[in-house]
């Protein structure tokens, strides 16, 4: 999959230090958090794992295939992420796990009260418009997903801080982990929203304008627009649109234009400049230098990888 964000790299377990061939697990514990790093060295299949706390999960090396109750199997790679809720059963094939070819995998279990405090923490301070009160929760039918730049971020800096010396450790890996875990809310929101205002768009303001946005994405999108569409002013739009969502309003329309660039790319024989004009880019090497920052690669190298 072309343009995942991965996770930095994590020595192997020394040979002479691995208790199994098939999960073999290090384990750091700090006071709202613990890391798990998994590593397997031997085909397997059917292996069951547990957690008694919600757990973000992040694929570092290799390639599994998750089992997960009520859902069809799925390959899982490096740049990709899985959560899941306390005491979900999960069943992992490991196909091409090999001495030669580890898979290795985080697991960051996260205790149930500092969920808690967190979805009240928002409750409290992002909910602005006493019209449009958003209880906000964690959601489990998006559950596996390509990691984005902000979460390979913090998920690297809580790799390092966890698994460091600082005395200080558990305050910032507090910090770190409050702001992945509300990433993480307000993607899950903005997916809602989206999917939410395909049907109908009435439902709400955040549901009215990215309804508009995306019905004009191949427009010219003032953002002075939409802030009338909201009834609200540009400074409040601005502050609103972050707080629910995380991202900018030009973060979201760009996020979309280039999502539709890659079907055009993947489906159509259309050159680089006609599909920047038809995503609604005007100048096509900021499409370009966008889309590469987006993807890590060109629209040309995506183009080609599309191919293979």
């Amino acid at each position: 999959m072309p343009g995942k964000n991965y996770l930095q790299k994590i020595d192997l377990t020394h040979p002479e230090y691995l208790e199994t061939l098939v999960e073999n697990r290090r384990v750091f514990n700090l006071k709202n958090c613990e890391l798990n790093v998994f590593e397997s060295y031997q085909e397997s299949y059917r292996v069951p794992l547990t957690f008694g706390d919600f757990v973000i999960t992040s694929m570092i090396r290799g390639k599994k295939v998750m089992h997960l109750p009520n859902r069809a199997a799925f390959d899982y790679m490096p740049g990709e992420t899985v959560i899941a809720p306390a005491y979900e059963p999960m069943e992992i094939d490991f196909p091409e796990a090999g001495i030669g070819n580890p898979t290795q995998c985080i697991a960051l279990a996260v205790d149930s009260a500092y969920v808690k405090d967190t979805l009240q923490y928002l409750d409290h301070f992002y909910n602005t418009t006493p019209d449009e009160i958003h209880q906000w929760k964690l959601q489990f039918n998006q559950y596996h997903f390509a990691n984005d730049t902000e979460i390979t971020q913090l998920i690297n800096k809580l790799i390092r801080v966890c698994s460091g010396g600082d005395t200080a450790k558990n305050i910032y890996a507090d910090l770190n982990l409050k702001e992945l875990l509300i990433r993480l809310l307000q993607s899950q929101h903005l997916q809602q929203i989206i999917t939410e205002s395909s049907t109908s768009n009435n439902q709400s303001r955040l549901h009215y304008v990215l309804h508009y946005i995306n019905e004009h994405l191949t427009e010219k999108i003032a953002v002075d627009t939409l802030s009338r569409k909201a009834y609200l002013s540009r400074n409040m739009f601005f502050k609103w649109f972050r707080e629910q969502f995380g991202i900018t309003p030009l973060e979201y329309i760009n996020r979309e234009r280039i999502r539709m660039a890659k079907q055009l790319l993947a489906d159509s024989d259309n050159n680089i400049s006609d599909i920047s004009l038809q995503c609604g880019f005007n100048d096509v090497n900021y499409f370009v230098r966008l889309f590469k920052k987006s993807e890590g690669i060109t629209p040309g190298m995506y183009r080609e990888a599309c191919k293979v």
